[in-house]
């Protein structure tokens, strides 16, 4: 994700809602995240949807990480040699 420029990509709530079609172009052009204020405190933050989608993915990739790590931990592995040869005998 692109870094967000704090003089930029932060709007208060009523300028978001005088122009969200313009807060959503730039968004999906820089890439870059805006985040929504109300009362001067972050609400809402408002990203690209591909940008979204790879935060999602990231994010499952380091839950697969952790249960990985934790079933090392556990002690719930199989040596390569025994899964080599579980799946080299597949029919």
């Amino acid at each position: 994700m692109v870094r967000m420029l704090l003089d930029k990509d932060i709007r208060p709530l009523s300028d978001f809602r005088a122009g969200a079609a313009g807060c959503i172009r730039q968004v999906h052009d820089t890439k870059r995240p805006m985040v929504i204020t109300q009362r001067g405190r972050g609400v809402a933050v408002l990203i690209d949807i591909k940008e979204f989608e790879l935060l999602q993915e990231r994010a499952e990739l380091l839950q697969d990480i952790g249960t990985a790590e934790k079933q090392i931990r556990e002690g719930k592995v199989h040596p390569h040699s025994d899964v080599r040869e579980l799946v080299l005998n597949r029919k």
